[in-house]
């Protein structure tokens, strides 16, 4: 197995990719849950 720090991207270089690309992505989803669900009130 390959160490993180080898190829220069670390846990936390990933973690804050993931948080970049996922927040907003979560909120979109809830955002159009919320707006879905005023169409069956």
């Amino acid at each position: 197995m390959t160490n993180g720090s080898r190829n220069g991207t670390t846990t936390l270089h990933l973690v804050l990719a993931w948080g970049f690309v996922g927040i907003p992505l979560v909120l979109g989803v809830l955002q159009t849950l919320i707006n879905a669900m005023k169409l069956f009130q």
